[in-house]
């Protein structure tokens, strides 16, 4: 048995040390993961620690065969989809469509390759609710828009949408973020 097998193992028994190990052992990646999805930080980490729980208790169905930093991702990103579907009755879409002549070229540019991540991690949780997780999904977790429709419980084409929209504003923010920076060197 390898140490992550003992680790495993230990969080089967509900070990509180083994359990404190796996938190730590995967804490900054996993919450790299649910700040992603969030609107802030505290929020990042209501989901993080609700995302360990779920770990914890689910554990036990854990296959070898899955790579055990893929599996603790896959129930962190299905929190974050769950918790965006209890609230999605309470977000109101804007959809970016009706003001298309107003765009010019931003649809475009590739935002993405323009940023660091840091400067994309501050701009994508300034993103709408439905924008934010569609684009997460789509860049970060690599999903298709089928599978993205699927999960989210929306057409593929307000999947594209939603993912072409959140360019656009994030093109914006870059733009904005540009013309700032130049103000100030002035």
């Amino acid at each position: 048995m390898d140490n992550e097998d003992v680790l495993i193992k230990g969080c089967m028994e509900w070990d509180r040390q083994s359990q404190s190990k796996l938190y730590k052992l995967y804490y900054a990646k996993m919450f790299a993961v649910c700040y992603r999805y969030s609107r802030n930080k505290e929020e990042a980490e209501d989901t993080l620690l609700e995302g360990f729980m779920r770990v914890f208790e689910n554990i036990k169905n854990f296959k070898q065969e899955v790579a055990l930093e893929g599996w603790i991702r896959r129930i962190m990103v299905n929190l974050a989809i769950d918790k965006f579907r209890k609230n999605t009755k309470m977000i109101s879409i804007v959809h970016i469509d009706d003001y298309q002549h107003k765009m010019g070229d931003y649809a475009t540019d590739d935002v993405v390759s323009q940023m660091n991540a840091k400067e994309l991690m501050k701009m994508v949780q300034k993103l709408p609710p439905g924008y934010r997780i569609v684009f997460n999904l789509y860049v970060f977790e690599g999903l298709k828009h089928r599978e993205i429709a699927e999960q989210l419980g929306i057409s593929e084409g307000t999947s594209k949408s939603n993912l072409s929209d959140a360019r656009v504003l994030l093109q914006r923010a870059l733009n904005n973020s540009v013309s700032n920076l130049e103000k100030i060197v002035r």
